[in-house]
């Protein structure tokens, strides 16, 4: 009587500490992004060449430095969150190939950093309705640096579409997580078994 409560408890439990260490990861990966971001903007000159264009694009877009950075610290901050995702949070027995998990990881990633580069894009753009507002944001002043709060603001706004994506998606194999010991269902499908991948 008191069985299915306490498989269900257990589950809760397992979801709930997935998700925070999903959420542990997440905000590490934040960490590389905004150390990427820092050291690309310093090799540039600083946060004063920011907006400095790269390239002439049609019409009256252009390719600038802020979208540079932004790109270069999503490639390897997903690279970073996808080895420790699949190590740590989602880690299981029966995994798929690193490449089979990874491509959907980075498609997601790279839809939500496509979304990300036009909000970053907003955040420091004059022209726009949400612009950062002087003198609260600067484009010359270290911890009032525009382009580090909007790559911060940004990473914030996306991070929500890559969980539920990701764990609804790539990481679906264990979107249910059994506790330990118990044994699936007769008849439920079960994974074809691979080698794990270290």
């Amino acid at each position: 009587m008191n069985e299915e409560p306490r498989t269900t408890r257990e589950r809760l439990l397992g979801l709930l500490a997935q998700f925070i260490k999903f959420g542990l990861v997440g905000g590490s990966g934040v960490i590389v992004n905004l150390i990427v971001t820092y050291i690309m903007t310093q090799l540039n000159g600083g946060v004063a060449n920011d907006n400095n264009v790269i390239f002439q694009l049609p019409g009256r877009y252009a390719l600038r430095f802020t979208v540079l950075v932004w790109i270069v610290a999503f490639l390897v901050a997903n690279l970073w969150n996808f080895q420790l995702n699949r190590s740590w949070t989602f880690k299981r027995e029966k995994m798929r190939g690193w490449w089979a998990e990874f491509w959907p990881f980075f498609f997601i990633g790279a839809v939500a950093a496509a979304v990300g580069a036009l909000i970053k894009i907003a955040l420091t753009n004059p022209t726009s309705p949400v612009y950062l507002p002087s003198p609260t944001f600067n484009d010359h002043e270290g911890l009032r640096a525009r382009a580090y709060w909007a790559q911060l603001f940004t990473i914030l706004l996306t991070m929500p579409i890559n969980y539920l994506v990701n764990k609804v998606w790539t990481f679906r194999a264990v979107k249910d997580p059994q506790p330990a010991g118990e044994t699936p269902k007769p008849g439920a499908p079960t994974e074809p078994s691979e080698p794990r991948i270290v």
